[in-house]
């Protein structure tokens, strides 16, 4: 009686504070919730695409959080772990939530927190809705099932598209049409099934099909079926699959966000262990299967085999002419040319491997080991900066996790060696000091000769190799409305980097200040430096020497919506580089207008860019077609305009459409290589329309 007279309360109270919104979901302005995740685009090794998409599916279907688990939670980076234990915690005192209002019931949330969560959770009864038809009336049944068909195309011609230059000595050029064609069908139902399969041609690539050269219609294929929860088996795949485990130090799906404005919740990575793979990435993806089995309520064991095959130029061995190497894995996915379909599967790569993992409520540990064979090996150059990286043909790897809740601070990390001996460790922890301050803090260490060839952990590199070091962030909440976020990253390099001859050192750190005065606008500015080891330009001496390489950029970003219909979105950007020469400067400023009307969506922006060079080309997040995700590099002199119409067609067919053109100044010609454009303006189109059966 207690409870239901305090759930009475709080509803009443919600009704104010949230504003009456409209049960059971809110909708938000996804694209923005993803831009403010992402604020720091100059990381071009994350695979935002697969963060777009994964974030994309939670929010098309929420989290039931009375079905839910920790590590599920954690992967929306809106909850911190504290809050998420928090969380759990209420559930075990008082039962599965009565309605979504009861989050303010919850210490720790914040109103703040609970508006960014509504739109990716819902409060359920699985036992009294849970759908008992069999399979395969589930599917044909289910709303989430549809068609997507997308087009690309660059308007004006490109070098590698021209006709051959018989008097030239290059007569490269690109095999196919300047078209790029996208065709995805996917049908899911979050913790019951996934089932999909993904096709795309890239521009120059040829519509052909070739047996001899691995080539049926367009260039890349994925398919995945995914079933879970029958039985004691928690998560059955087949096809295409992905694999997050502990920190990501053996195992990395590439889920992560890596360092940003975000400075708590985005510091650990969540265990999902098996994830379907729809992405078009051609190279960050397991091919075979895997399977969840609970050996009891508390212990997973997880086993998978993955036997696919892997772009590579293999040359011949100096010393046998029996024996083909190559130096590394080609991860573009491009098959344009010749050259480029020459290397197309050339090398077979078998990954295998188990993880058993024991979770008692806050508690968690695993162990993993994961083994990887090459049909050739690896043989890497004679390079100083490659003297300990792998090579062979067979690697290994074992190492522990865990994570434990105690309170207000949760302790987290990864341990592993691979076969070369070398270790990888990363250890952290976040704390909920109060409700208005969390801090986070995160020692790596991966040593010079440390292989995980699937791992990505945090780090400042983009692979977990040949660093130290230790991250602090913090998140303040002063007063209402107003937050800061910060962090400072100081890092070493023991051994030498490509084009960094000598170990090396750096810091980063940034700073955010957020105030939102009410629900229609909102604003924030921000900065950022980095100072990291980098050879000296323009060194006229015989040995390179590494120089300090700073970085700085600022942000300022204002958003208002005068009516329910119509946003104004206002960005002024600038960055600066030194190293060894002159100052260099870049800035844009951005404006956009989003408008909505009953069924008809449409995004506009006007850009005005100018940077002393590439160095300080300029970074901001688009707008694009439902599964596509577009940070252009804006640099030189232009301008930049883009329009996204979305609209319904007919009932279940929408349809996206989008213009863009960079305009450049005082160029002759746009790019380089067979990419190279005469002229000083590009123009880019791109359609797309879903069909929901």
């Amino acid at each position: 009686m207690v409870r239901v007279l305090l759930l009475c309360w709080f509803i009443f109270y919600a009704s104010l504070s949230l504003q009456a919104q409209n049960y059971p979901r809110q909708t938000i302005d996804f694209d923005l919730f993803v831009q403010e995740l992402f604020s720091q685009q100059e990381d071009e090794n994350i695979s935002y695409e697969d963060l777009y998409e994964t974030l994309f599916q939670y929010y098309q279907q929420p989290i039931n959080l009375n079905n839910t688990t920790p590590e599920e939670l954690a992967s929306l980076f809106i909850l911190s772990r504290p809050q998420i234990a928090s969380f759990f915690k209420h559930q075990q005192e008082n039962g599965k939530l009565l309605s979504i209002y009861e989050l303010q019931a919850i210490p720790d949330f914040d109103l703040i927190t609970i508006y960014q969560l509504l739109p990716f959770v819902r409060v359920e009864d699985a036992g009294l809705y849970a759908d008992t038809r069999p399979l395969w009336q589930r599917m044909i049944g289910e709303d989430n099932n549809a068609l997507i068909v997308r087009y690309e195309r660059t308007l004006q011609q490109r070098r590698g598209y021209s006709a051959v230059d018989t008097s030239s000595r290059s007569q490269s050029r690109y095999l196919g049409s300047p078209d790029k064609l996208f065709v995805r069908y996917r049908n899911s139902v979050a913790q019951d099934y996934s089932m999909g399969i993904t096709a795309e041609k890239d521009a120059g690539e040829a519509f052909t099909w070739d047996r001899n050269s691995r080539r049926y219609g367009f260039d890349f294929y994925t398919a995945h079926f995914q079933l879970y929860n029958k039985g004691r088996f928690k998560t059955m795949a087949i096809g295409d699959y992905q694999l997050q485990i502990g920190q990501g130090l053996q195992l990395s799906s590439g889920y992560s966000v890596g360092k940003g404005s975000e400075t708590i919740t985005t510091l650990s990575r969540a265990n999902l262990g098996i994830r379907p793979y729809s992405s078009v990435l051609e190279s960050a993806f397991f091919r075979g299967a895997a399977v969840t089995y609970r050996l009891t309520n508390d212990l997973n064991l997880t086993s998978f085999y993955s036997n696919k095959r892997a772009d590579a130029n293999l040359q011949g061995d100096t010393i046998s002419d029996f024996t083909e190497t190559f130096t590394s894995i080609q991860t573009s996915g491009f098959h344009r040319t010749v050259t480029e379909l020459a290397n197309k599967g050339r090398v077979r790569e078998q990954i295998f491997g188990s993880s058993l993992q024991y979770q008692k409520q806050a508690f968690t540990l695993g162990i993993t080991a994961v083994g990887t064979n090459y049909s050739s090996p690896i043989k890497k150059t004679d390079a100083p900066y490659q003297h300990f990286e792998f090579s062979g043909s067979t690697n290994y790897t074992a190492g522990a996790n865990y994570s434990f809740t105690c309170q207000n601070v949760y302790l987290f990390g990864e341990t592993a060696m691979s076969k070369s001996g070398g270790v990888g460790s990363v250890n952290g922890l976040i704390a909920n000091l109060s409700n208005k301050a969390e801090v986070a803090m995160l020692y790596r260490y991966y040593s010079r000769d440390f292989h995980s060839l699937y791992g990505g952990a945090f780090g400042e590199g983009s692979r977990n190799i040949n660093e130290r070091g230790f991250y602090t962030g913090i998140k303040l909440k002063p007063i209402t409305r107003w937050e800061i976020t910060a962090y400072y990253d100081r890092f070493t390099f023991p051994w030498l980097r490509y084009r960094v001859d000598a170990p090396s050192y750096g810091d980063e750190y940034l700073v955010r200040l957020y105030f939102k005065p009410n629900r229609q606008s909102a604003l924030y500015g921000q900065f950022r430096t980095e100072s990291k080891g980098l050879n000296a330009p323009n060194n006229t001496t015989t040995i390179d020497y590494v120089a300090q390489a700073l970085r700085r950029n600022y942000l300022l970003y204002y958003e208002f919506a005068p009516t329910p219909a119509l946003s104004l979105k206002s960005r002024v950007q600038f960055s600066s580089y030194e190293h060894e020469a002159p100052r260099q400067t870049g800035y844009i400023i951005a404006q956009d207008v989003n408008y909505t009307f009953r069924n008809i969506r449409l995004s506009t922006r006007y850009a005005l860019f100018d940077t002393d060079s590439y160095d300080t080309r300029q970074y901001v997040y688009e707008r694009d077609v439902l599964y596509a995700f577009s940070i252009p590099a804006l640099s030189g002199k232009g301008t930049r305009v883009y329009a996204l119409l979305q609209f319904q067609l007919i009932r279940d067919l929408d349809v996206w459409v989008k213009y863009g053109i960079t305009s450049y100044r005082n160029v002759d010609t746009i790019g380089s290589g067979l990419e190279t454009i005469v002229g000083s303006t590009r123009s880019d189109v791109k359609a797309q329309v879903r069909y929901k059966f």
